[in-house]
């Protein structure tokens, strides 16, 4: 068995979906992970100096500028040169420089420089000066993960060195099958179910068709982007407020649905997302928006389903409540699926460590 390898994680953590669940997988595969976060340091409340401190340090993290994402940089560059990792992991870096992974660099030479983003930087959507580091910082890293295929180009021509397709992944721990008990039910047992933002697409006119067609559906999500929405819609209105859903309920909003349904974001062009992974591993029936993308990885009406009109999506819905053998079959193979093709978070990491070896074995010794 190879030796583990000294990796240090960094990113903003604020969520405990993303960073958090990189670095435990690290953990768990052997790996000895210190971890760097930067949100803290713009958690500032109005205190001693009040309301402009606590204004100054919210206008430097959006910005992206300051004497406080300086500092971010300068004690991330202490940190690595401490702990002299193999590995810079740096999750959604728009806040670290190409300065800092120079530094880096002198302090611990042995170090490769890994950058994933699951956003896309190149949106015309995208606010600029949020990702001004980080795509000055391409050509730094040895490795930039992308989390589309669209990306990859576009970082190559960005200056990036090498380039490999990251997916999203589920989390065993927190996407699998469980019963709802009587009370879990009464909150999340449904038809049709759809957990997500609310995006300016097709999504409420298709959200809007499924009530008006009789079924059952639940929509959890951000109230304060769905809410000014479905209050003008005579359909959804009752829908108010919406309301998040987190860990176990998550979990559990998926498996109360005979079928959970899949939007892309146009915004971030994207042809499969996060939930595409989570959905089967809950064992739930995914009916997701069509991509050739994701039916190379699910076999339509087999596996999972897919739709391509508002229509279609209503066809399907019907077809599989109408039919429990064929939705549990779907869903069963689905579910097998994503395990045995390795969608889950660890083997993602796996993939990462192999590509980190081969860059390792090309340096000169």
């Amino acid at each position: 068995q190879r030796q583990g390898m000294r990796i240090l994680v960094a990113g903003d953590w604020h969520s405990e979906l993303h960073e958090e669940v990189v670095s435990t997988s690290l953990k768990n595969l052997g790996h000895e992970v210190e971890e760097f976060r930067w949100y803290h340091y713009f958690d500032r409340k109005p205190g001693a100096w009040g309301r402009l401190a606590h204004w100054t340090s919210r206008v430097q993290n959006k910005y992206v500028v300051g004497f406080t994402v300086n500092r971010i940089n300068s004690d991330l560059v202490e940190l690595a040169s401490r702990f002299r990792p193999n590995m810079l992991f740096v999750y959604r870096g728009t806040h670290i420089t190409a300065n800092t992974l120079r530094a880096i660099k002198v302090g611990a030479p042995d170090c490769i420089l890994v950058g994933y983003n699951n956003d896309d930087p190149f949106s015309p959507t995208q606010a600029p000066y949020l990702w001004r580091n980080f795509l000055s910082a391409l050509p730094e890293y040895d490795l930039v993960l992308a989390y589309r295929h669209a990306n990859i180009r576009e970082y190559q021509d960005a200056g990036a060195r090498r380039v490999e397709l990251l997916r999203s992944w589920f989390v065993p721990e927190r996407n699998h099958p469980v019963v709802l008990t009587e009370e879990e039910r009464a909150r999340f047992e449904t038809d049709v179910v759809f957990v997500g933002h609310y995006e300016a697409d097709q999504r409420l006119e298709y959200l809007e068709e499924i009530v008006r067609q009789g079924f059952r559906l639940r929509l959890f999500g951000p109230g304060y982007d769905w809410d000014p929405v479905i209050q003008k819609s005579q359909v959804l209105r009752s829908f108010q407020p919406v309301r998040l859903v987190w860990g176990a309920d998550y979990n559990r909003a998926l498996c109360g649905a005979k079928i959970a349904l899949c939007f892309f974001s146009k915004l971030n062009r994207d042809t499969y997302t996060r939930r595409c992974f989570e959905i089967p591993a809950t064992g739930t029936l995914m009916l997701s928006e069509f991509s050739e993308d994701l039916a190379g990885m699910y076999r339509e009406g087999i596996e999972a389903d897919f739709f391509r009109s508002r229509d279609e999506m209503i066809e399907k819905i019907r077809k599989h409540l109408n039919d429990d053998n064929r939705r549990s079959s779907v869903a069963a193979a689905g579910h097998l699926r994503v395990r045995s093709d390795g969608h889950d978070v660890s083997s993602r990491m796996m993939q990462v460590i192999d590509w980190v070896r081969i860059i390792q074995s090309k340096r000169p010794k």
